[in-house]
Order: structure tokens, then sequence, then C-alpha cells
């Protein structure tokens, strides 16, 4: 059963395929619908608020719903929750700004945050430091000055020209202490555990959050490699829509991609395999076990059948 609280990171360890539903556009987001939620064949259930509404009430409503009606068969408090945060990963000062979103997230207790669009390895530095809270420190600079230097006025916590491409550690956690009474209910821990328990895996191997970027401009599949090697993320995708549109596609190609989507998805899958972080990509029953076998280990398509094919294929243990 179970031995951690986010399912998908359990799966992910353990080198098993997770599989998720959930649409781009939004998400009924109801006590009522949360109970029935609780029970889905899904490992993770993606909320798309970078194109639906950002409704933290109804998250809430969503979130409380689920743990009234648990545990999953697998013996978790919740299937995952992974909210597509509205901000798009352009730059640091766009994300430094919107950093609220993923505080609002968190605090509702998801138990991970999509950025969408990512574009520099300085935006998704700010993004996964806007997600950590300070005391944690594995990947971070270890020459930044100390709390009591910069309380006296000796330094910053934060790199300045951050987008600079050269690979670059971590700063300080920009999450503030506050939220844990509304977050540490719905995973089921104390408030001290929760704030020890909410960071990033697998840059925490004890971490419970999983942080993931989209990769879906020009900009961003050419500097995949960079963004992919920033300590903390632990999926990414192809997103072959917008990417399509940029490229001058009125509709979205499907498999098999023209010349040039396939190499960015190639140069994506290549960058992931590099830094140890989980490729994301639509599978189909009749596709499932050629995926799984190539190394593809984050689910879309939103068919329970493939799940079925994918852990039977895979040999999976953990109940559905």
């Amino acid at each position: 059963m179970a031995s951690r609280i986010n399912r998908a990171i359990e799966l992910l360890a353990q080198d098993q395929a997770i599989y998720y539903v959930g649409a781009h556009s939004g998400h009924v987001l109801t006590r009522a619908q949360g109970r029935e939620d609780a029970g889905t064949w899904a490992d993770y259930i993606n909320i798309g608020m970078e194109h639906g509404a950002f409704d933290m009430a109804g998250l809430e409503e969503y979130l409380r719903g689920m743990v009234e009606a648990g545990p999953t068969r697998s013996g978790h408090r919740t299937p995952t929750i992974i909210v597509e945060a509205p901000v798009n990963g352009t730059d640091i000062a766009n994300v430094r700004y919107n950093a609220w979103q993923f505080r609002q997230i968190l605090g509702r207790g998801a138990h991970g945050v999509l950025l969408c669009q990512a574009e520099t390895p300085g935006a998704v530095r700010a993004f996964v430091e806007s997600c950590r809270y300070p005391h944690h420190l594995k990947g971070v600079d270890p020459y930044l000055p100390s709390p009591v230097e910069r309380m006296r006025g000796e330094g910053s916590a934060h790199r300045n020209g951050a987008d600079a491409g050269e690979a670059k550690p971590l700063g300080l956690g920009t999450r503030g202490r506050g939220s844990e009474s509304s977050a540490a209910p719905i995973w089921g821990v104390s408030e001290p555990e929760y704030r020890e328990l909410c960071d990033p895996w697998p840059l925490s191997q004890r971490g419970e959050l999983l942080l993931g970027v989209k990769l879906e401009s020009p900009e961003g599949i050419a500097r995949c490699e960079e963004i992919l090697s920033v300590p903390g993320i632990g999926f990414a995708e192809l997103g072959p829509g917008d990417l399509s549109l940029a490229l001058g596609y009125r509709e979205m190609p499907r498999g098999p991609y023209p010349p040039e989507m396939q190499e960015a998805r190639d140069k994506v899958f290549a960058a992931c395999r590099q830094h140890g972080v989980a490729f994301l990509e639509t599978g189909a029953p009749e596709t499932i076990a050629q995926k799984l076998d190539e190394g593809v280990r984050v689910i879309a398509g939103h068919r329970e059948e493939t799940a079925r094919i994918g852990r039977a294929h895979q040999k999976r243990t953990l109940p559905a």
C-alpha cells in the first residue's frame, strides 16, 4: 500500500509510468466533484488553470471533498492533484511577479504545479524557488550570504541577471509561512511535517511536491537542455498545440509529426533523459507499450484502457 503522500512520486520513484486525466480548460471544482473524483482510475488529476478559471475557493472545496471520500484504492489520502498555473515561464520577472499564484495553489493543498511556456532557465529557477520554503537548502547556492549577513545588509539572497544560460544553483526559497493550516490537513500531516515534506522531488528524496514544465515555444525548445538542468523539476512535456501554432500550423499535426516537430520532440525527450526528468506524452492502447519501452513515464490521453494495458506491461503492483 501507500508509502508516500504523493502517489505520482511514489510511482515515478519506482520507474513506473503515471496516467492522468484533466483538461487544460478547467475542471469542475466542487466538494461533490472531489468526492466523485477520489475514486478515479488515474494516478493524478490535472487542473487546467492556464485557460480555466483561477478558482482557489473551488480548489479548496474540491480537495476537501476528496479527503472526505478517501482513501484511494492504493491507500493514498487522495489522488495526486497538479495545477497548471496561469503565468507563463517566459522570463524571470514574469514568474517572480506572479509567484503569488504558486503560493495560493500550494496553500490549498495541491501536490504539484505545472509551469506552461517555459522559455528560460532563469524563469524556471524562479518557479522552483517560489514553491520552496527558505529553510530547504538542497541545491541552493552555498555562496549566498547567510540570513544574518543579509539582515545586516551585507548581501542579497537572489542572483541577478539570472536568465543567462550557464548552469546555476538555486537561490533561496521564497514561499512564506502561513498556508500550512489549510494545506497540511489535505495531506494528512501536521503543519511542521508539511513544511518539511513540501519540497520538490527528486531534488529532495523526501519531497512530496512534483513540479513540471511545458516546453511549447520555439524559444523553449531551443533552451530545453538548460531549462531541464534546473534542480527541482520532476517532469516535462513538449506542448505540441502551441508549438505547432507558432510554427504556422492552423491545426495541430498528430502522429507522425512533421520533421521540425519531431526534431523538437526528440530534443526535449533527450534533455529529459540527460537530466533525469520524466517525459510526458500522449499514449493510446495501441501505442502505450512502445511509449513505455522508449522511456515515456507520464501519460496523457485520458483513457482508462491505456492505463490498464500500460500497467500490465510494466507489471505494476500498486493498485490503481
